[in-house]
């Protein structure tokens, strides 16, 4: 089975022709030959073929590398008609779907080759402009100017297995560095481990897995949902409410949304090579209706990586005109030394910055308990919901109650002064609702799902950004 039938509906695809030739731009020697024992070896007129074609059932246009083909390089002709699959995927609103096997630029070409790069950068752009999804496969070796120009560029990205995948090929850097690499380097399973790549797959599952992430990022479905139940109106005391958000057998964020989601394409890392376990994001289906969900854990602290990764997340969701759901449960961010010397404080900023920036409807829910800035960073969203039992605090009691009385044996006694309590956030304006406890996930789909039909229907070209800024800008007024 060749290569574009193990990713394609067999019979599906039907590649486009185009008329595009290598021109020998630089006159190098040679090269009309190789060029020419190329397609004979190949089978095939570049290393670059694509078109309209069908995976599990979905229509997607795809674009192929041809490792046969000078090694899948990408000179004039590759780079051209990347641009052009890009765009046309754009115009018909086609999921595009590339699969690489490359070794990078094409030094016959030279910086006729290199110049490529923003070239296909800049036709990605087309894909956001349009709200167009970008799946991307890295076969072995994926290197170079194509990872770097628009491999790593996708909203999903998955690497084959065993694949070689990194910015030079491993003989160029034991030429520059004079030093050898690691085994795990340049692979695909380091790359995952890094958060560099969303998943790993088998060659032979390749159809499968896109088919399924199509699925997920396929129009919006919806089921008929009901108005959420009213909440059941008890108050808890505060340290009763602190010890029932933090309730062990409580479920975490991650659980939540697999218990709450039709389907989801998990994604990994915040692509500057960390995994922050703290934190999870994904594309989801709840309800039949797409979101791109940002979830927490409480046993962990957020470390800087999280921040980044949910700020990756808004990206991922304003390129694909996508609603945000945050499902907020974490003491806040890690104040450690590595944690401060990553730029903790930095980056929560620029996730308040990203969450008010977000041009798409935000919803956040608190399920446990939200602590501090790191909290509020992922929870300053269009509607802010609590679970009955659920806490925010400014800091956490135990914290407080060091600060002022330095005895953390006072903890009770912060939380009562701190009015922390779902029904006093909602008293005190800074959350608009309740849901009821006890935690059920079916409630909590329908919940979200509704209140993503809510923010759905406001008004006609309304500016979420400029009304999200004025919300929170008034917040904390009397």
């Amino acid at each position: 089975m060749n290569r574009m039938d193990q990713l394609c509906d067999p019979g599906t695809f039907r590649a486009i022709t185009d008329g595009l030739e290598s021109r020998d731009p630089l006159g190098y020697p040679g090269y009309r030959d190789a060029l020419a024992r190329a397609r004979a070896r190949a089978g095939t007129d570049e290393s670059v073929v694509y078109g309209p074609a069908e995976i599990t059932g979905r229509r997607c246009l795809v674009a192929m590398f041809r490792f046969g083909f000078i090694a899948g390089t990408m000179g004039e002709v590759a780079g051209e008609r990347i641009a052009r699959a890009m765009e046309e995927a754009a115009a018909a609103r086609t999921p595009f779907v590339l699969w690489t096997q490359t070794g990078g630029a094409r030094l016959q070409e030279g910086m006729r080759a290199l110049v490529q790069m923003p070239k296909v950068a800049a036709a990605r752009s087309e894909l956001s402009s349009a709200h167009v999804p970008f799946v991307a496969v890295l076969g072995s070796p994926t290197t170079g100017g194509v990872l770097a120009g628009v491999a790593g560029l996708a909203d999903v990205t998955f690497a084959v297995e065993n694949a070689t995948v990194g910015f030079a090929g491993p003989r160029i850097v034991q030429r520059v560095t004079g030093r050898g690499l690691s085994p795990r380097s340049h692979t695909a399973q380091s790359a995952f481990d890094r958060g560099l790549v969303d998943a790993i797959i088998p060659e032979a599952r390749v159809r499968l897995e896109v088919g399924a992430a199509l699925a997920v990022l396929a129009p919006d479905a919806p089921e008929p949902v009901a108005v959420p139940p009213e909440p059941t109106g008890k108050r808890l005391i505060p340290w009763a409410a602190v010890d029932a958000a933090r309730r062990p057998a409580r479920p975490k964020g991650p659980d939540l949304l697999r218990a709450i989601s039709d389907s989801v394409i998990l994604a990994r890392g915040d692509r500057s090579g960390n995994v922050d376990p703290a934190l999870e994001i994904a594309i989801a289906r709840i309800a039949g209706r797409r979101c791109v969900a940002i979830a927490t854990d409480s046993r962990r602290l957020l470390a800087p990586a999280g921040f980044r990764t949910a700020r990756r997340a808004l990206a991922v969701a304003t390129r694909l005109d996508l609603p945000v759901v945050t499902l907020v449960d974490t003491r806040g961010a890690d104040p450690g030394e590595a944690s401060e010397a990553g730029g903790i404080a930095w980056e929560i900023a620029s996730t308040f910055e990203a969450m008010l920036g977000a041009p798409v409807p935000v919803l956040a829910i608190v399920t446990g308990e939200g602590g501090s800035g790191g909290a509020l960073a992922l929870a300053a969203a269009d509607r802010l919901l609590l679970l009955e039992d659920a806490i925010f605090s400014v800091l956490a009691p135990e914290a407080a109650a060091e600060i002022l009385w330095r005895d953390q044996t006072r903890a009770a006694d912060a939380a009562s002064l701190l009015r922390l309590t779902a029904p006093d956030l909602v008293d005190l304006g800074v959350a608009d609702a309740l849901l009821p406890e006890p935690l059920e996930p079916q409630m909590l789909r329908s919940a979200v799902a509704y209140h993503l039909d809510d923010l759905g229907a406001e008004a006609p070209g309304v500016d979420r950004t400029a009304a999200r800024r004025k919300r929170w800008r008034r917040r904390g007024e009397s």
